[in-house]
């Protein structure tokens, strides 16, 4: 009989040592070992002239060959499009979020919508089966070939799954599942790591495709410590803003396709429902032109989304200036403030000004510099900018207006969306005339503000 090998596991980041100490040489959480007894393998005497086993090894032509396996369509357009173009068999992807937003639900609409034909087994160690059929019911979903499972114990599950010769098994949670084997309990890191470990083996051996709920924590991490997201193949995360309707996927890592790809739902009573085409989310602007209102094209993801900024510059009242920016850079704007100062003579320093992306997204590259610059002027000047023009481009300490990434893709979709004027960087040009759009290329923030009507 093998003896025991005794060792302390660290609760909060999975850290192993051969003895007990009251704080994680590690992460320095107090109080975090706990003892694990773990049966050391006996080792199997190899027979006499007996050679050691060679793994097999597969010429890199038959491995492209086989390579090229149909992708499971989820019945989602903008789900896939996040994934890539659906689902890969034999990968495992983990997609996270805050409590309540809606991860059970739109996981739920995915095995339902990809199951006919197919069977799909949704694993759930938070719900009865009474309420997740409740929940279908609500949702108006059908689902032919899906199976529920109310499980937590992780061997049960797999079994399910092998025996059902399903393409897709979804666990919701990952907090929930137990390896029986582990002494720990369920949610603890070690618990985690080695269930998720167990789901990458069973999805690469058996060509069953994994879904994988997690939770995030107060930190913004899934599952506690970031140490599931190199296990899996895809990591989405599921995102809203307070008391918004609208949800928003977001590839933040992707074996098999692009990250950074974004999906766009809505919540309503039956559940989540595909926007196809963001944009117009963005857009419910005013009837009438109004002061400080200018959109922009940005590009987020892979697509680009025609989205309103709007500024407000109001005279100081008392003490210091404010300047609240709401979905973009703070020390952004100040510093673009400074550069109208100085190089377009529009000074702001006895005004408080108000900077605020519509639709609560939150911005972070450059291009939403020139837009911007347009706005405060407008707002100051109290000259409304056309409806129909559109902005976009960086701004440098010296004044000039730089050019940044996809310029004519951006140019191209705001002439889709009906726009008639198009204020760029310079670089950003198009070679060739795009039909139903004036673009008017400018290389300084001056020039800027006269091609916009606020100079």
């Amino acid at each position: 009989m093998a003896r025991p090998a005794v060792s302390f596991v660290c609760n909060a980041c999975a850290a192993e040592t051969l003895k007990w100490q009251g704080q994680c040489p590690q992460c320095g959480e107090w109080n975090s070992l706990e003892q694990r007894v773990l049966p050391r393998p006996a080792a199997m005497p190899r027979p006499a002239g007996a050679a050691a086993a060679v793994p097999s090894v597969v010429p890199a032509r038959l491995v492209d060959a086989a390579g090229a396996v149909a992708r499971l369509p989820t019945g989602l357009a903008e789900f896939d499009r996040v994934l890539g173009g659906g689902i890969v068999p034999g990968s495992v992807s983990l997609i996270g979020g805050d409590p309540g937003i809606g991860k059970s639900t739109l996981l739920l609409q995915v095995a339902a919508s990809a199951a006919p034909g197919r069977a799909i087994l949704y694993a759930t160690g938070e719900e009865s089966l009474a309420q997740v059929s409740m929940r279908a019911r609500r949702l108006g979903l059908a689902g032919a070939g899906l199976s529920v499972l109310a499980e937590t114990d992780l061997d049960a599950i797999l079994g399910a799954a092998r025996a059902a010769g399903a393409a897709l098994l979804v666990v919701d949670s990952i907090q929930t599942v137990q390896f029986a084997e582990l002494g720990a309990s369920a949610g603890a890191v070690t618990q985690l790591k080695e269930c998720t470990a167990q789901l990458v083996r069973f999805a690469k051996t058996t060509g069953i495709a994994v879904v994988i709920i997690g939770h995030v924590t107060k930190e913004g991490a899934i599952a506690g410590p970031r140490v599931l997201e190199h296990l899996v193949d895809a990591v989405l995360y599921f995102e809203s803003e307070a008391g918004s309707r609208f949800r928003i996927v977001r590839a933040v890592k992707n074996r098999f396709g692009a990250v950074n790809e974004l999906a766009f739902f809505v919540m309503g009573e039956e559940g989540l429902k595909e926007v196809r085409n963001p944009s117009a989310i963005f857009l419910a602007r005013a009837a009438e032109a109004a002061p400080g209102s200018i959109v922009m094209v940005a590009r987020d993801s892979g697509r680009p989304l025609l989205i309103e900024l709007q500024a407000l510059v109001d005279r100081m009242r008392f003490g210091a200036p404010r300047r609240v920016a709401q979905g973009l850079d703070a020390n952004r704007l100040a510093m673009l403030l400074a550069i109208l100062n100085r190089h377009a003579g529009v000074s702001l320093q006895e005004h408080d000004v108000f900077a605020n992306v519509v639709g609560g997204l939150s911005l972070g590259e450059t291009a939403t510099d020139l837009p911007l610059v347009l706005a405060l002027a407008s707002s100051l000047r109290d000259r409304p900018l056309p409806q129909s023009l559109v902005a976009f481009g960086e701004v440098g300490l010296t004044g000039e207006v730089r050019p940044v990434a996809f310029g004519e893709e951006r140019v191209r979709e705001a002439a889709k969306q009906g726009f008639k004027v198009a204020v760029v960087p310079q670089g950003n040009a198009p070679r060739k005339p795009i039909e139903g759009i004036e673009v008017r290329a400018v290389g300084r923030v001056a020039e800027a503000l006269a091609a916009a009507g606020t100079g």
